[in-house]
């Protein structure tokens, strides 16, 4: 019977290790949002904008979690400002992008990011 109980708890141990493993991952990434713009907000924005974020303005401005849960207007609205803030430079932060450097888009990322946030905001108008 021992054997039973200790097999039983390796296995209940590695279910627990999977399964934190799998929720984890899940989590590092917004769902619902195109893979060439998931990539560059995940590098560029998700640290600071995400549910699980230490950072409380930041994920109140902006949850991209939630993002596609949000209704109608709210969302067209955080879609207007993820554009503004893009064009204004004013994200990400430079205060952030000197300690990560690494994590300032490019150009192009961020005229990518900028095009879809407007596009995806029109379209929402135009339901």
């Amino acid at each position: 019977m021992k054997k039973y109980g200790f097999f039983l708890l390796i296995f209940a141990m590695a279910a627990f290790l999977i399964s934190g493993t799998l929720i984890s991952n899940s989590s590092l990434s917004p769902e619902g949002l195109p893979d060439d713009i998931s990539k560059i907000v995940e590098n560029s924005c998700y640290g600071c904008h995400n549910t699980d974020s230490k950072n409380d303005d930041a994920k109140e401005d902006l949850d991209f979690n939630t993002l596609k849960d949000l209704k109608k207007v709210k969302k067209i609205t955080t879609l207007r400002d993820i554009a503004e803030v893009l064009e204004e430079n004013e994200m990400p932060p430079e205060k952030f992008l000197e300690k990560y450097p690494d994590k300032k888009p490019t150009e192009k990322e961020k005229a990518a990011l900028i095009k879809w946030a407007k596009k995806e905001s029109e379209a929402l108008i135009g339901n």
